[in-house]
């Protein structure tokens, strides 16, 4: 299950994360999203979590939770939808 995290502090790193979500069960994957030119971050991110019962248990237990100064986000990611499409079809 993919997680959507974010109010992100600019310090906050992908090991922070995943120690925080590894808590709660396995985690997969951890993502924070950056400025492509100066790397600093975007305050927000994707964690993946392989059992979906400890991925809510995550999102409920960690939403409003405080890191670094700031209450997080923390909700169920949307589907992606295709870049550049706009939905157009040629």
């Amino acid at each position: 299950m993919r997680i959507f995290v974010g109010n992100l502090a600019s310090d906050v790193n992908e090991d922070e994360l995943k120690t925080l979500f590894a808590q709660q069960g396995k985690v997969l994957s951890v993502k924070i999203f950056r400025d492509m030119l100066i790397r600093i971050s975007k305050g927000f991110g994707i964690i993946e979590m392989l059992v979906k019962v400890e991925a809510q248990k995550a999102i409920d237990l960690l939403n409003t939770f405080e890191l670094k100064g700031k209450q997080l986000v923390v909700i169920e990611a949307r589907a992606q939808k295709p870049r550049g499409s706009n939905g157009k079809i040629y």
